[in-house]
């Protein structure tokens, strides 16, 4: 770490800002731990902590202006339910903001989906690289301040997994092992949902025209940032906004068919 410290900390935080499933906060501690131990110079090491997480989420935020919710999907296909991955990164702009850019780094889930999220959301680029440099700032702060404070216990605890040698290394395969297993049984508990059940145009035109319109409800589930309220709508139709879906479906009612549409 004392040799390469800089530039492999640059990488891994780069890698995980664009998506990759990269141990960045694991890399800070091991940095804050280097710089106590005289190896590293703590202002570099933030200048290129910082330097790589405003890169990655700058590239995120102009993917995400420019593909939408394509790259969403894409992002959150790791997910073992991709339309909750975005739902809740989207649940946490409808409820916290666009101060959400300044705690999603400590958020998994919402620290890759936040700077597409904002991009695609039409939100001024100055305006997100402020909130967002506010955001790296604090999230580099704090974890290479845990590796300074915890030099010596890191230092201990690794000293004990080289004396465990052989049991450890079975333990951290066994639990790999159990949690590859965890991951396919909720896949194929969850998998029956990534099928949605999709109408066509004529068919529910057809349905409206007929004299059974008075059982069908048509709902508008555009989320808050990508809804405009002077936007055209079906007519007849009402909105509901899916960040709020707890209230929302109180409201709906259970005598009719319910179609749903995004723009």
């Amino acid at each position: 770490m004392a040799r390469h410290g800089y530039v492999l900390t640059f990488c891994l935080l780069l890698a995980e800002a664009i998506g990759l499933p990269f141990p960045a906060a694991i890399a800070l501690v091991a940095a804050g731990a280097t710089v106590a131990a005289h190896g590293l110079w703590g202002p570099y090491i933030l200048i290129a902590a910082i330097t790589a997480l405003l890169l990655g989420d700058s590239v995120q935020f102009w993917l995400g202006r420019y593909m939408g919710w394509a790259l969403l999907g894409f992002l959150c296909r790791v997910s073992i339910n991709p339309e909750t991955c975005i739902l809740r990164s989207a649940e946490s702009f409808y409820k916290r903001g666009k101060i959400t850019l300044v705690i999603a780094k400590f958020v998994p889930g919402v620290n890759t989906m936040a700077a597409p999220l904002a991009g695609s959301m039409k939100m001024r680029f100055w305006q997100f690289l402020r909130l967002d440099f506010a955001g790296a700032l604090v999230y580099s702060l704090t974890y290479l301040s845990v590796g300074y404070l915890s030099r010596d216990f890191l230092a201990a605890t690794l000293r004990g997994f080289r004396t465990a040698g052989r049991a450890m290394e079975s333990v951290v395969v066994a639990a790999l092992v159990v949690y590859a297993i965890y991951r396919v049984v909720q896949f194929r508990k969850h998998k029956v949902y990534r099928v949605i059940p999709r109408v066509q145009v004529q068919e529910l035109a057809a349905r409206l025209a007929s004299q059974d319109a008075s059982h069908v409800q048509i709902v508008d589930v555009r989320s808050h940032g990508y809804y405009d309220a002077g936007a055209d709508r079906i007519k007849n139709s009402i909105r509901i906004e899916p960040n709020n879906l707890e209230v929302e479906l109180k409201n709906l009612s259970k005598d009719k068919d319910i179609y749903l549409y995004c723009t």
